[in-house]
């Protein structure tokens, strides 16, 4: 006999749904983060809100997230595909030329926030082993929310992106050595810290080691295997198992999961299949992310705030200041102009996810009073839902500087960031050749194509050509259209062209859109769907057969290619023309129907 339904057990993901499915299209409409928007839901669903009202109005059970405890393990991967995603927008090679960044400005932004924050609360009277624990909890700042807000802007790529993210990459870097000083601290054993620091390590340099090694030898195979098969669903199963096994085999090495995942975004950054992994993860992230902020509001303990407001008040102004002066006078020494300093002072200024799990480590341990750490908790949380905010005023306040006074680390585009270039959809002969062409005459350019294959060869010959679907709006976006010079589409299917000429139509008006057309007929459908110029295969191998007899029988050349082109030039009229009486008809028999 089946056991009694318990809507129950169901009751803080359907809730969660029902927030993702109003907050982000309500606050995308009033043009305001919706990570602010998850993050104010959890704290009105979450057991300090609705949940403290359920105790007196029983019948608010239903709307509140009463259990936390149950979705935290699931919202801890949002940070784990955003770190994956980021991965895949760097390389090796760019991570290189930004190791400054990332070793220096990083390091000396922990090290120094660190010490100036846990020497405040030493002197406010906590014990030396609890005020460096708060130090150090307090220095790291939410990847989960400061990138988000970044790339919402367009501005990963701009210096104060590069800024920002190298400290925050160092940061993730940190929490594992950070979590071992936890540790130590609590069991009193601060003279074995060295030792525990290097048992620790070890296994987890090793662990990364592994990761990169297997990567570049099993990823690029396994992608194309899966791709062979033209199964979304494999394609999917691909990614997610990729992205998991990678996050899974750094915790049990004792780093963060996110710091696994970003590691395995980066070896996929070197394959063709990169923009298509995006894509395919996209959602993934995004859904993950928004249960994420949802989680942290609901830890929000409102009694806290209620009952020492001043305290709580005092203590986020207090930090965040601090804080953000030494990231504003560290960000200049390396470099950055004042308005992009002040910048990344204001995004990195508040605390970070991970300060939660070290203040909870710390309280946990005894090292930190536990009335302390619920306070520190809530300042932290609070100076979380602020970063949205904070980086609206950075980026009015930051003017754009010259670009001599950018730091060359801090300009490295990302790769698909490239604007003015040409992109090609499919790389078949047609695709191929002019691809050839546009290299003849130096235009940049990229080419898209779904034949694994084809692809794998052309990469081994040096070629741009990367795997993926270009009818879906968020892969011409990945391939840079915004900025894009043209867009040629060459595939043999017809309903393929045409699918690939609306996506980008809708994206682009403007844009410079030829496709190759099979014949009249269906050029006159590209035209009626918006290309600048349709090629039909029959009437282009037509004129093309037209010349070639006339010159070889004697007619002088110049007349001939003229002739060619007027011929050519009265066709596109004709079809234009017919493309757009067709419409009318159609748009006179809707009408009438």
């Amino acid at each position: 006999m089946n056991a009694p339904f318990d809507l129950a057990i169901y009751k803080e993901a359907l809730l969660f749904l029902v927030t993702a499915g109003i907050v982000a299209p309500l606050f995308f409409r009033i043009h305001v983060s919706p990570v602010l928007g998850y993050l104010l839901a959890g704290v009105a669903l979450g057991p300090f809100g609705l949940g403290r009202l359920a105790e007196r109005a029983p019948w608010l059970d239903a709307l509140a997230l009463t259990n936390v405890e149950t979705i935290d393990r699931i919202a801890s991967f949002g940070v784990v595909f955003l770190l994956f995603t980021i991965g895949l927008e760097l390389s090796f090679e760019r991570l290189k030329r930004m190791r400054r960044l990332v070793f220096a400005f990083g390091l000396a932004q922990v090290v120094v926030s660190a010490l100036a924050l846990g020497g405040a609360a030493y002197a406010l009277g906590q014990r030396p082993a609890a005020a460096l624990m708060i130090g150090a909890a307090l220095s790291l700042s939410s990847t989960a929310i400061v990138i988000p807000v970044l790339a919402e802007e367009k501005r990963l790529g701009a210096a104060v992106g590069r800024f920002s993210f190298a400290a925050l990459l160092f940061q993730d870097l940190a929490v594992a050595p950070l979590l071992v000083l936890a540790a130590a601290l609590a069991a009193g054993r601060v003279e074995s810290l060295g030792a525990s620091l290097a048992l620790t390590l070890a296994p987890a340099a090793l662990a990364l080691a592994a990761v990169i090694v297997v990567g570049r030898l099993v990823l690029r195979p396994l992608f194309h295997s899966v791709a062979t098969t033209r199964s979304p669903e494999f394609f999917m199963a691909a990614c997610l198992l990729v992205v998991l096994g990678a996050a899974l085999t750094a915790a049990a090495s004792g780093l963060s999961m996110a710091l696994g995942a970003f590691v395995a975004g980066l070896l996929l950054a070197e394959t063709e299949y990169r923009r298509e992994i995006e894509v395919t993860i996209e959602p993934f992230k995004g859904l993950l992310l928004g249960l994420f902020f949802v989680s942290i509001g609901a830890e929000l303990d409102l009694s806290v705030l209620t009952a020492h407001p001043g305290d709580v008040l005092k203590l986020t102004a207090a930090f965040v200041v601090v804080k953000a002066i030494l990231l504003f006078v560290l960000a200049r020494l390396f470099g950055a102009p004042n308005g992009i300093a002040a910048e990344v002072a204001l995004l990195l200024g508040p605390g970070g996810e991970f300060a939660f799990v070290m203040i909870g480590a710390a309280v946990a341990g005894r090292v930190v009073p536990g009335a302390d750490g619920r306070i520190l908790l809530v300042a932290v949380a609070l100076s979380m839902l602020a970063i949205p905010l904070l980086g609206r005023i950075g980026a009015a306040l930051a003017a754009r500087p010259p670009e001599r006074e950018i730091d060359v680390e801090a300009k490295a585009a990302p790769p698909h960031d490239e604007s003015r270039r040409v992109i090609i959809v499919g790389y078949g002969r047609v695709g191929a050749l002019i691809g050839e062409m546009l290299a003849l005459h130096s235009i940049p350019y990229i080419a898209v194509d779904a034949n694994p294959t084809l692809i794998a060869r052309e990469r081994r010959a040096g070629k741009p050509v990367f795997f993926g679907d270009a009818s879906r709006e968020e892969f011409l976006r990945r391939c840079g259209i915004d900025t894009a010079r043209a867009l040629v589409v060459t595939m043999d299917a017809p309903s393929a062209n045409e699918a690939v000429v609306a996506a980008a139509r809708r994206l682009r008006p403007d844009i410079t859109l030829v496709a190759r057309a099979r014949d009249a007929a269906h050029a006159r459908t590209l035209y009626n769907l918006g290309v600048t110029d349709a090629v039909p295969e029959t009437i282009e191998a037509s004129l093309q057969l037209s010349e070639a007899v006339l010159v070889d029988i004697g007619e002088p050349m110049g007349l001939v290619i003229a002739s060619i082109h007027e011929k050519r030039d009265e066709y596109r009229k004709l079809l234009i023309a017919a493309g757009a009486s067709e419409e009318t008809r159609g748009a006179r028999r809707a009408r009438k129907s």
